[in-house]
């Protein structure tokens, strides 16, 4: 069936990880969506599993794998008539290899798209700063992706990160504004050294990071997901 908008695609969201990055996601989407009414917009099957087990801790060896979790939601989406899906969390595209083959629909790797976005930046970006969990930065998601580009990647020192760590689980427990000052610090370590862009790679980081706090452009890899995803959409 096709849309009043003429696409066919369902935009499947794999959310709840955590659950206000995927409320802020949906809202991204919607107004990444060029329309003046409602016929003009996707339509879209949200999965929100605050369940899954966490992504960092899986990945350091200190909790359960959350593949199961995410397999499951994938199929929820599916069933429900999906044809896409995308996930507004950076971690978990550390268990996008496991699920691709399993799940029977495309997924649109967020962090590929960030890298094809800053490699368009003008001028170019060479350097760019990353801020994201500890299992993002472990797993080498962004290192590899900006690779493909010529992009070198610039991380917090040990003790800048425990700090990311913690402004993280502030967003998550409702305290946006206490993670503000720790967030924008790290991110202006990493532009004294040499970062051109700011990668908010955690899906909290830009509801406690004001892009007015970094001198850099911030990139945000949710609102450049749902552009892709737009992008997608309108092809079809």
């Amino acid at each position: 069936m096709t849309s009043p908008t003429g696409t066919t695609e369902i935009i499947g969201i794999l959310g709840g990880m955590g659950p206000a990055a995927t409320a802020d996601f949906y809202a991204k989407l919607v107004s990444m969506t060029p329309g003046r009414s409602d016929q003009d917009h996707l339509r879209t099957v949200i999965w929100s599993d605050p369940t899954v087990p966490d992504r960092t801790e899986a990945l350091l060896g200190d909790g359960p794998d959350p593949t199961p979790w995410l397999l499951n939601g994938s199929r929820v989406l599916r069933e429900a008539g999906a044809t896409v899906i995308a996930i507004p969390c950076n971690t978990a595209h550390a268990f996008v290899p496991r699920i691709a083959g399993h799940v029977g629909l495309p997924i649109v790797h967020m962090i590929g798209e960030v890298a094809r976005h800053l490699a368009t930046l003008r001028p170019p970006v060479r350097t760019a700063g990353l801020l994201a969990t500890t299992g993002t930065i472990r797993a080498g998601l962004y290192q590899e992706r900006l690779d493909r580009y010529g992009i070198h990647l610039t991380l917090p020192d040990f003790g800048q990160q425990d700090q990311v760590m913690t402004a993280i689980r502030a967003v998550k427990a409702g305290h946006r504004d206490a993670a503000a000052a720790a967030l924008a610090d790290a991110a202006r370590d990493l532009t004294g050294q040499g970062a051109q862009a700011i990668i908010a790679g955690c899906t909290e980081i830009p509801l406690g990071l004001p892009a007015d706090a970094v001198d850099v452009p911030l990139v945000d890899p949710a609102v450049v997901l749902a552009r892709a995803l737009v992008r997608r959409a309108r092809a079809a």
